[in-house]
């Protein structure tokens, strides 16, 4: 069973370009990078040339006789005789490349040679990214690939191009949902936010049309990330980025959800766990929130690196790391219960970086006003916050009318509520938040006044 990805149209995309040059496909563990670069390559090629140098240590010898074409295909070809290499017609499929960075050099005598295609892949690539971007600047592309988003996630219940629009349209024409529409998005979001966006998992979900199994997925997953973190991170390091790693869901449990080193061990300090979480953002497991030092463009221009939120890159992983208790009352009940507001914080954050999104957040220190999410169009600064329970967006209504911050209009109040716009709020139900750039690239705002 093959769950549809945004993925298979870039690649054909791709494939169809003339002047493509070899892709690099970045991602966390379990994202579904190698299935859906198989998926694709069955279509398109007539040879598929698949190394894996995890699975297929002897492969790293195919450098010996250096970075050409001509050698690296004789010594595959000496490796394994039945591998065919046709001109136009193949494709070399690179998995796990991390263990082996050095093939990266390779690419651009693949780029310059252009007779077969090539497709790199694998997980804690950005962990050592330095190193293969140096050995192939210039000479590939990148393509940074996500646990599923909602959209594919409803495209994995049977939805299809229609619904997806009819959703967009309401937001562009700012018109409600039916009751029907609610109910049945919104119950589809939350059995999303539960399971998370990882292919195994949702499949599992999908084929069963329960939850059963989807934890025990979910756990062996957080595992997997751990014995990554041992592997791949140095030294004592790996003692710490996993103390942050499994600090994350108390933290974010808690009304301040800022992370806060000291709460991580007993005597912590700043300075020892300085780099923990850009590794884990690095390896694609978490997303970082930074704290702006004031509202005001040009967003990422005044922030402070050491003051932040973490959240789960998939929600699904929060989610398995929240206590038993929770755990069942969650699957069995769709009872959120303290963990609400960080399940759909997270979840908003983990859709905004799904659509290039850096996330922001600022808290003003002299009062209790704090906004979760920040985005810009050309000329405003637009704040996003998310209600976990009904009632007004105080510290939104506080950005927009304030004379203290000039680049704030209006904003957005993502929530249970359906669509809606009054004093310079505009609300859309969190089902909506996958959309949110394709909606920004066409909305002109009524209180942003237009350039002169």
């Amino acid at each position: 069973m093959y769950l549809r990805r945004k993925i298979d149209e870039y690649l054909r995309d791709w494939k169809a370009a003339p002047d493509r040059k070899p892709l690099i496909i970045k991602g966390s563990r379990q994202v579904g990078k190698t299935e859906s670069v198989l998926h694709f390559a069955r279509d398109h090629y007539e040879s598929i040339i698949e190394i894996n140098f995890v699975r297929d240590i002897k492969y790293k010898g195919i450098i010996s006789d250096g970075y050409e074409v001509a050698g690296i295909i004789k010594n595959i070809s000496l490796l394994d005789p039945s591998k065919r290499f046709i001109p136009g017609k193949t494709l070399i499929f690179f998995d796990e490349i991390i263990e082996f960075p050095e093939i990266a050099t390779s690419l651009k005598f693949f780029s310059i040679d252009r007779r077969y295609d090539v497709i790199c892949s694998g997980s804690m690539l950005g962990v050592n990214y330095r190193r293969i971007e140096s050995n192939s600047v210039g000479y590939k592309t990148d393509y940074d690939m996500y646990s599923m988003d909602f959209e594919e996630f409803l495209w994995a219940k049977g939805y299809g191009e229609d619904t997806v629009d009819s959703m967009l349209s309401h937001m562009q024409n700012l018109k409600p949902f039916s009751e029907l529409e609610m109910g049945v998005y919104h119950a589809l979001f939350l059995d999303y936010t539960i399971l998370g966006g990882m292919p195994a998992v949702v499949k599992e979900y999908i084929q069963r049309n329960t939850f059963e199994g989807s934890l025990d997925t979910q756990k062996q997953l957080i595992s997997d990330y751990k014995e990554d973190i041992r592997k791949y991170a140095e030294g004592v390091d790996q003692t710490r980025i996993i103390n942050v790693f499994n600090r994350i869901a108390p933290q974010l449990a808690r009304e301040n959800k800022k992370f806060q080193i000291s709460k991580v061990a007993p005597g912590a300090r700043f300075r020892d766990y300085r780099g923990c979480a850009e590794w884990l953002a690095d390896a694609g497991m978490v997303n970082i929130c930074y704290c702006m030092d004031f509202p005001e463009l040009p967003l990422g221009g005044n922030y402070d690196p050491d003051v932040f939120k973490l959240y789960f890159a998939d929600t699904g992983l929060l989610v398995s790391m929240l206590d038993d208790e929770s755990q069942e009352d969650l699957r069995a009940n769709k009872n959120l219960g303290v963990y609400k507001g960080a399940l759909y914080e997270n979840m908003i954050g983990e859709a905004l970086v799904k659509q290039g999104y850096k996330l922001y957040y600022y808290k003003r220190d002299d009062s209790t006003l704090e906004e979760d999410f920040f985005i810009r169009s050309a000329a405003s600064l637009i704040p996003l916050e998310v209600k976990a329970r009904s009632g007004k967006a105080k510290s939104l209504s506080t950005l927009i009318k304030s004379d203290r911050y000039p680049d704030i209009s209006y904003g957005f109040k993502l929530s249970y509520n359906n669509i809606g716009h009054d004093a310079g709020i505009y609300t859309f139900p969190y089902f909506c938040t996958f959309l949110m750039k394709r909606f920004m690239n066409g909305f002109n705002a009524q209180e942003e006044k237009p350039e002169e």
